[in-house]
């Protein structure tokens, strides 16, 4: 099954749209990694387009907070409907199983020894100064963060996190992570 692990990174702040819909934030960088081909592609809101035949390639989308998040952005932009791709959003696989939210930095350093290099209000302000290698490498680095974590959760079958000074193990199903659903996909392009 071929699946896409992404993050975007936006321009604008909640506080700043004066909302906390995801949709009236806009893009300033997304970082997809495709597993049919093992890269990762990252680009700019003006090369957007060139993820679309990426993510219409995919039987399955992964984030995290993806569903809440990343995913209600990019339709906005994508001429089709992402959510008719199956999503595995890490954190609300977590959620569903610990009965909370946790921060991907806080899962990934317990699991698996990663940190992500930077924070979004970081990766706005860098856009602000025209700092654009600078997010895409943040960007990128989230989702390398990201595979490793759900790698490891595939494999496993529960991520980690610190509760004080322990490791405590979140289970989590993810035996119909890899499962192809069939769906009805609205392509933008022609194949």
């Amino acid at each position: 099954m071929r699946y896409i692990i992404f993050d975007i990174e936006t321009q604008n702040l909640f506080q700043e749209v004066g909302s906390n819909d995801p949709t009236a934030l806009d893009i300033s960088v997304v970082t997809a990694y495709d597993s049919g081909t093992d890269t990762y592609t990252t680009v700019t809101i003006d090369e957007l387009t060139t993820l679309w035949p990426i993510f219409e390639h995919a039987d399955a989308l992964v984030g995290f907070n993806s569903n809440h998040f990343d995913i209600p952005i990019l339709n906005k932009y994508y001429p089709g409907d992402l959510t008719q791709i199956k999503s595995i959003d890490l954190l609300d696989e977590v959620k569903k199983s610990l009965g909370r939210r946790l921060r991907l930095d806080t899962i990934a350093e317990a699991t698996v020894g990663a940190k992500k290099s930077a924070s979004g209000l970081e990766a706005v302000r860098w856009w602000r100064e025209g700092k654009i290698a600078e997010i895409k490498k943040y960007c990128e680095q989230d989702v390398k963060v990201t595979k490793k974590v759900f790698d490891y959760a595939l494999t496993h079958g529960h991520v980690k996190f610190k509760d004080g000074t322990r490791k405590r193990e979140i289970p989590l199903d993810t035996s119909h992570w890899l499962i192809k659903e069939e769906v009805a996909m609205t392509h933008s392009l022609l194949f």
